[in-house]
């Protein structure tokens, strides 16, 4: 099987999986495209997450695109982001059917309680993930402090100060950081 049809259903599997979208779906498309199949390194990976949180559009198809990108040029992206989105589209009609016929139901109600905690999870999972690779270099660091990251740590804990206590927009914390970015890590 060829490349662009190996993206199209590993994120056709990924689409399927991603409950929760966004962040939640990270820890997925991580397993599937750096662990399992070895197409991009976990620093490649990295770079695409930050730059699909930039660019408009949802995260899961952001990183689905410039992943495929990567591997399969144009017909990659295409066949990763349709494969990403394909079974979102077809659930979210059928499950708006369904909710439709079902909208009283409590047993419906408690199934959505249930799937909204375990997005929780996965989304601080994502999370801890992300700031495993910002500070070690991988998601599954040596647990020492020579290999922590200083200069990221110091960054991070900067711009979680100035977003949580000044009260300075995202906007500027993500432009800033990028700054820094470029003048630490250059």
């Amino acid at each position: 099987m060829n490349t662009v049809w190996k993206l199209f259903f590993t994120f056709l599997k990924i689409g399927l999986m991603s409950i929760g979208g966004g962040y939640a779906i990270i820890p997925l498309i991580q397993e599937q495209v750096v662990e399992k199949s070895g197409w991009i390194s976990e620093k490649m990976f990295t770079d695409i997450i930050t730059i699909s949180q930039m660019t408009p559009g949802p995260l899961a198809v952001n990183t689905s695109t410039f992943v495929g990108l990567q591997i399969g040029q144009l017909a990659g992206a295409l066949a990763a982001t349709i494969g990403c989105i394909l079974c979102g589209i077809l659930l979210s009609l059928t499950m708006y059917v369904f909710f439709q016929t079902h909208e009283k139901s409590d047993y419906v109600q408690e199934v959505l309680n249930g799937l909204k905690s375990a997005s929780t999870g996965l989304i601080i999972s994502a999370a801890l993930t992300m700031i495993l690779l910002a500070l070690y270099g991988n998601s599954h660091p040596e647990w020492n402090i020579r290999s922590l990251n200083w200069t990221a740590l110091l960054l991070f804990s900067v711009m979680l100060f100035l977003l949580r206590r000044r009260k300075i927009s995202p906007v500027v914390i993500l432009l800033a950081s990028g700054i820094a970015g470029l003048a630490l890590y250059l």
